[in-house]
């Protein structure tokens, strides 16, 4: 995992996702899930391009589950992005950075 990215877990999810001063973009994942495979270098570029602005972290769902069940993830990659401790957007399934960035406000 990229040093721009925060390991977000069960334990640290309230202090580094609800709490952040900076809007959060979460992305729930897996190692087995394919399309999370092809999301993380996306999500990866869109931590370097942002500089700060936002912060982003990426959530294993198997080795964190009661984050994942607490805000509904049934699918994966689910991107959710955090603003002032809620949930302002959901993008479920694989799509390319333009397409994310624009999505996730970004552009």
């Amino acid at each position: 995992m990229s040093a721009d990215i925060l390991e977000a877990t069960d334990a640290n999810f309230k202090s580094e996702v609800l709490e952040s001063e900076i809007p959060v973009i979460v992305d729930f994942w897996a190692a087995w899930c394919g399309p999370c495979r092809m999301v993380g270098p996306i999500v990866e570029e869109i931590a370097k391009d942002q500089g700060g602005r936002v912060k982003v972290a990426k959530l294993n769902v198997d080795e964190n589950r009661e984050t994942a069940t607490k805000y509904g993830i049934m699918s994966i990659p689910t991107i959710l992005l955090f603003e002032k401790g809620a949930v302002a957007k959901q993008i479920v399934g694989a799509m390319p950075k333009t397409a994310l960035v624009q999505e996730l406000g970004l552009g």
